[in-house]
């Protein structure tokens, strides 16, 4: 099971890492809100672990973001602030459990099990498939089609397209696109993104009587239809 921690306090989030690693869980963690949106939203987990209290962006606030991508993953809202008003924010944020803190690793270790379980039958469509327009990604199949007709891609061209599909309406920039599917975290001074991006426009956008892949000048790219 693979799940992300959102958490800005370091000693919380070092103690929870090892307690979820130790309990055979896959973790990755983020410091602050605008992390771990970039996280959640870029990378299928299987449960989010958000607290409510987050520097750059608070956690509820790092929920209704990532639901308004259409991002269905489980989360569980970890908070200090325990009133009943305090849970309905929280879930009516769109949070799928609410668990006050100071908590027992078992307890929240249970609560894990249990959104992971539920969020298995409602996921997992929407994560092996992505669509925009005629545009189709499927990451089970690795099968890209576009008005019914397949589209041939690059095993990099296919993660290029699958990153975009995942930010879909958004500007991506260079640096998100080279941390995101090329793993740099600098810039090699390379024309490697715009090669790629070239490849990518003639293989999804060529024949087609609206192009989907956009350049946002001094930005960097958007996949969107345009009205």
């Amino acid at each position: 099971m693979h799940v992300l921690i959102v958490e800005d306090d370091a000693t919380a989030r070092v103690h929870l890492t090892k307690a979820l690693t130790d309990a055979g869980y896959r973790v990755d963690a983020a410091g602050d809100g605008i992390e771990g949106l970039h996280r959640a939203s870029s990378t299928a987990f299987d449960v989010v672990i958000v607290d409510r209290m987050l520097p750059k962006l608070d956690g509820l606030a790092l929920i209704q973001s990532l639901r308004a991508t259409g991002r269905k993953t489980p989360v569980l809202i970890l908070s200090a602030l325990g009133e009943v008003d305090d849970r309905i924010t929280g879930l009516r944020a769109g949070g799928d459990d609410y668990l006050t803190k100071p908590y027992h690793l078992a307890e929240l270790l249970a609560r894990i099990d249990a959104l992971a379980r539920r969020g298995d039958a409602s996921t997992s469509e929407s994560v092996a498939k992505s669509r925009l327009a005629d545009l189709e990604l499927d990451r089970m199949t690795r099968r890209v089609t576009r008005g019914g007709r397949k589209i041939e891609l690059t095993a990099r061209e296919f993660q290029l397209l699958d990153y975009l599909m995942q930010h879909s309406g958004q500007v991506v920039t260079r640096t998100m696109l080279l941390e995101g599917v090329w793993d740099y975290h600098f810039d090699p001074q390379t024309n490697v993104i715009d090669v790629h991006i070239s490849r990518l426009r003639q293989a999804i956008d060529k024949g087609f009587d609206k192009a989907l892949l956009h350049t946002v000048r001094g930005a960097g790219y958007s996949l969107r239809e345009e009205e």
